[in-house]
């Protein structure tokens, strides 16, 4: 008989005694079998069911022996790993304390170079305090460095070639990231944000998992069928897609489910809906570049700062090959927001899993993967699970990549959508394909956009502003957008509470305690409203972004005109770009920092006040992490009717529209998110009093008034 993945067998009747019982004769793979499983491993360490049974009729093993000894080989290889690390931190630990007891040992006989005398010494004991201290920082500089080597180089740093000190950004991309091959350049060091404490919100909310073998073995074999279901759907066109009303790229349900059967919860529960979406383009960053970003969470954020508002990895389940990324698995946790504090984010637990296909092409997909007390933790008015999503990547000559983009998911509503944003959520366009890859498009081209060396085309009191004062307004206007992306859907769980309603908008306010570098250390009351106008994204975007009509919803410039006296472009489209404004007739000293951008799926409109001073330093190419921001603006996006891109109102079409037409008279527009931020008080104790809460509550009606007010004027 054979038994189990060691292949153990024995004969023999029943008179043997118990000691012969416990005699057993082990089979031994032969030498080819593990040659053959060894080259397999280390071409996949985690093979799929396909692989495994195709290697059962070859070796002649059964399945679960192939299984068995798949995993055997992995927690092998990991061990292996700890223990060369463990040796090599040791070997380093000892040289630390053998160059500190050195230079203990030098001060001692250390002489003046003035007097010939010995030197005036410290206190021995901050002496021994102050080489403590930099042992600790030195160990730990060892520790992330080794990290590093050990994850992407797939050596230990003793291997490594002596080099010179580096700051790892987070965004650490060469030239070469988006030329071709050969090209160098400076490296794009955007480290666009300073002080983030992941690390300490992961330990907080999502502490330490223990993952047993079996748990992380059922998760390879739920991404690995989910790999081979996003590669079909990436690969496949009719049936399995066809195209919706408006041009978009939907699948078919009828279709997916006879390909790829599961039990249909939507049927049986009408709450559950399927949305379901593919798109692709051509994105300015070379394959393997965009791979690491979107494989590394911090990275993740930095793409997608307008859906992602916040991203954790649990855990990496098995670690990438030779150095890459290809065979990450990864165990990660996310919260996905429309940018308006009527619509809660989706939260989700999923396997994000990336392997390459083919030379020069790439495929990441996340799964959703239920934890046991996420049912607790997801305490929101809809229920999303994430169906094989995920994206095709694949090189182009010019050293660009091709984009294909899958988003499939099944939610539940729990609770009813609010009206405004019915249409759009229900049409797909809020969490669809189109509005990840247009987003991703237009961060690519913000980045390579630091690539080119000419100035500005306004400058400010004769000073025109050097490549490197470009990339620290660049920084820091990015800064601005993320924080005022994060304000919308905070992720430090404070919640919005209604504090003013009324037919036309309510307003909602929330309290939070600003900790992040380069924020006011306060208190901060952000207030928000949601509107509707029978006019189009474009127009309202247009109207927001020109200096020339600020006055008409600008309250803060008490009407006064307003210039632009420094102008940075950060896209291809004229309306990316970053500004400097100055309202005429009032405090000359302070300016207004402004960033626009606009893609397919929506645009900001982002500014926050400056001193001057400030804004010089910056232009200098200073580290602007320093200067603190306490952004407003506005979030425009398309209402999510059909005819909305047919029936634009306003002056695009020369029609006249009342802007009290109620949302429900089945003509299409826009929505308007409108965001104000005021310091409260510095102490962190402060409560939402009622005179900052009338404050912000008028100043906000009083800009919606004021938007009205100036769109019925345009339109009329």
């Amino acid at each position: 008989m054979d038994f189990g993945a060691g292949g153990d067998d024995f004969s023999g009747g029943d008179h043997r005694d118990d000691s012969d019982r416990r005699k057993k004769r082990y089979h031994r793979h032969t030498a080819y079998q593990i040659q053959r499983l060894e080259g397999t491993f280390k071409e996949c360490p985690h093979p799929d069911e396909k692989t495994r049974t195709q290697l059962s009729r070859e070796l002649g093993l059964a399945p679960s022996q192939i299984k068995f000894w798949f995993q055997n080989r992995r927690t092998q290889m990991k061990a292996q790993y700890e223990r060369s690390d463990n040796c090599v931190l040791r070997s380093e630990n000892d040289k630390i304390r053998c160059v500190n007891v050195t230079i203990r040992e030098a001060l001692k006989n250390v002489i003046c170079p003035s007097c010939g005398g010995p030197p005036v010494s410290e206190d021995p004991y901050l002496d021994e305090q102050k080489l403590r201290m930099e042992n600790i920082q030195l160990k730990d500089e060892l520790d992330r460095v080794s990290t590093v080597a050990a994850k992407y180089i797939g050596r230990p740093i003793s291997q490594l070639p002596p080099v010179q000190p580096f700051h790892v950004s987070s965004l650490d991309l060469s030239m070469s990231s988006y030329g071709g091959p050969g090209m160098a350049g400076p490296s794009l060091d955007l480290d666009l944000l300073p002080g983030s404490s992941t690390g300490s919100l992961q330990k907080l909310l999502f502490p330490k998992m223990s993952i047993s073998d079996m748990d992380k073995s059922l998760m390879a074999d739920v991404a690995g069928n989910a790999m081979d279901e996003l590669i079909r759907l990436l690969q496949t066109n009719e049936p399995l897609w066809m195209k919706s009303a408006d041009g978009r790229e939907v699948l078919n349900l009828e279709s997916y489910e006879r390909i790829f059967p599961r039990p249909n919860t939507h049927l049986k529960n009408p709450n559950i809906r399927i949305e379901a979406s593919r798109d692709s383009g051509v994105v300015i960053m070379n394959g393997l570049a965009l791979v690491d970003m979107l494989m590394d969470t911090s990275k993740w954020m930095e793409l997608f700062p307008t859906i992602v508002s916040r991203a954790i990895t649990i855990d990496v389940i098995s670690p990438g090959m030779l150095g890459s990324q290809i065979g990450t698995l990864q165990l990660m946790y996310e919260e996905l927001q429309v940018l308006s504090p009527l619509v809660p984010t989706r939260q989700i637990y999923f396997l994000r899993f990336c392997q390459q296909i083919e030379q020069g092409a790439w495929v990441i997909v996340d799964v959703s993967y239920d934890l046991p007390h996420q049912e607790k933790q997801f305490a929101s008015s809809s229920k999303a699970h994430r169906l094989p999503s995920g994206c095709l990547i694949q090189d182009m000559p010019n050293g660009y990549s091709k984009v294909t983009w899958v988003e499939n998911w099944e939610i539940e509503d729990r609770a009813p959508i609010h009206r405004l944003y019915r249409d759009l959520i229900h049409s797909g366009l809020a969490f669809g394909a189109e509005r990840w890859l247009s987003t991703l498009q237009r961060i690519c081209e913000r980045f390579a956009c630091l690539m080119v060396t000419g100035n500005s085309t306004r400058d400010i009191g004769g000073v025109i502003p050097s490549p490197e004062g470009k990339r620290s307004m660049m920084k820091l206007a990015q800064r601005m957008v993320n924080n005022f992306c994060a304000s919308i859907n905070p992720s430090n769980g404070e919640q919005w509470t209604t504090v003013s309603g009324s037919n036309e908008f309510e307003v909602r306010a929330a309290l939070h305690k600003s900790t992040d570098p380069g924020q006011p250390n306060a208190v901060v009351l952000s207030a928000a409203t949601t509107i509707w106008l029978p006019i189009s994204a474009q127009h309202i975007f247009n109207f927001f972004r020109d200096e020339r009509t600020r006055p008409q919803w600008d309250v803060l410039s008490n009407q006064n005109p307003v210039q632009e006296i420094a102008h940075i472009a950060n896209g291809a489209h004229p309306g990316n770009c970053i500004s400097v404004l100055r309202a005429l007739h009032n405090n000359q000293n302070m300016l207004i920092l402004q960033e626009c951008c606009i893609d397919s799926s929506g645009s900001l409109v982002v500014y926050g006040p400056v001193d001057f001073q400030s804004i010089n330093i910056v232009m200098s190419g200073a580290d602007p992490s320093c200067i603190e921001l306490l952004p407003s603006g506005f979030a425009i996006s398309p209402d999510g009717r059909p005819n909305d891109q047919l029936q634009a109102r306003g002056s695009d079409h020369g029609a006249s529209t009342s802007l009290n037409t109620n949302i429900g008279d089945g003509s299409s527009g826009s929505l308007i998110t409108i965001v104000f931020q005021i310091l409260v008080s510095s102490l962190t104790s402060a409560k939402m009093s009622q005179e900052s809460v009338t404050t912000v509550t008028n100043l906000i009606s009083s800009t919606v008034h004021q938007i009205k007010a100036a769109m019925n004027y345009i339109t009329s």
